[in-house]
């Protein structure tokens, strides 16, 4: 096979979306249910800031046993920024370490995706638990072959 595809690079999501720093929580639960995904790389002036995932989130809903209506919960999920969510410190990986390291750190970490940064730590990618999967069925397809 010409092609072994064996970094982070080449199955990593490339530019995925993302959420300004001074968005609200609501804010970020709606771009994960609009986009259909489980986390969002938090952006400061254009740089990486954190990165915030659903259950983080979750974690800002109140028990059913509150006394909020939803008008107070939506008043309050919009007044809190997404950064009192976020973790301030995301593993980062860059394109070109292997998808074997990668998948070793995801497992080990127990982690369901990666932030991929270029040397600047820019943000270019995220590599998902998803994507390393495609990966694991590439890998066993051609083994098969």
């Amino acid at each position: 096979m010409a092609d072994k595809k064996l970094t982070v690079g080449d199955w990593m999501t490339k530019s995925p979306h993302t959420i300004d720093a001074d968005a609200s929580v609501i804010e970020a639960i709606h771009v994960l249910r609009e986009k259909n995904i489980r986390r969002l790389p938090v952006m400061k002036n254009g740089k990486l800031a954190g990165l915030v995932t659903e259950k983080m989130l979750l974690g800002f809903m109140p028990a059913k046993a509150t006394t909020l209506d939803h008008w107070e919960l939506q008043y309050i999920l919009n007044k809190t920024p997404v950064t009192a969510a976020m973790n301030p410190s995301p593993h980062t990986l860059r394109p070109d370490a292997l998808i074997a390291d990668a998948a070793k750190l995801l497992h080990d970490r127990k982690l369901n995706g990666v932030i991929v940064v270029d040397d600047e730590g820019d943000l270019i990618g995220i590599l998902t638990t998803t994507n390393a999967l495609e990966a694991l069925r590439y890998f066993a397809l051609d083994a098969a072959k």
